[in-house]
């Protein structure tokens, strides 16, 4: 298994970049593992953490679409999913484009999800937290250096 290499979030591409990563993905929710998966792409964006999109046929959990949208310039119109695994439920935990921009099409229907809205995520052997703020989705592993974007006084960064 790959390790991960110290990276610095601020040498990130903006506009941000779709790549490709050989690592296995895990997520935990409801006692459970609902996602095991090693075709996660990633999308970098200079001063995020890197945020990863799970094939749907990954995904092993009741996904039923949310009220509301949001529309990122890079990717397009953004649909919100909550998460359901046996009784536990996280309410926009997730989210798609089902019709991304050119740059972004190999994610199409592809679903990204909050770190803290589920038990536990897994970059391999890895753990990860949440990127602050509540707004970004980004999976922050030990690797990152640099602050990260959504922290306090980062806003118009």
């Amino acid at each position: 298994m790959a390790s991960l290499k110290i990276e610095n979030v601020q040498d990130y591409p903006r506009p941000p970049e779709l790549r490709s990563v050989p690592h296995r993905f895990r997520i935990e929710f409801g006692g459970q593992t609902i996602v095991e998966t090693d075709q996660a792409p990633q999308v970098l964006e200079t001063h995020h953490a890197p945020t990863y999109y799970i094939p749907p046929h990954d995904i092993d959990a009741v996904l039923t679409e949310a009220i509301g949208k949001s529309f990122c310039e890079w990717k397009g119109v953004a649909t919100y999913w909550d998460v359901q695994c046996g009784t536990a439920k996280a309410t926009k935990a997730a989210w798609s484009y089902a019709a991304p921009t050119p740059s972004f099409e190999p994610i199409k229907v592809y679903l990204a999800s909050y770190a803290e809205r589920m038990n536990a995520y897994f970059v391999g052997i890895h753990s990860v937290i949440s990127q602050p703020g509540g707004v970004y989705g980004g999976w922050i592993t030990e690797n990152l250096s640099v602050r990260i974007k959504g922290a306090l006084g980062t806003k118009f960064w």
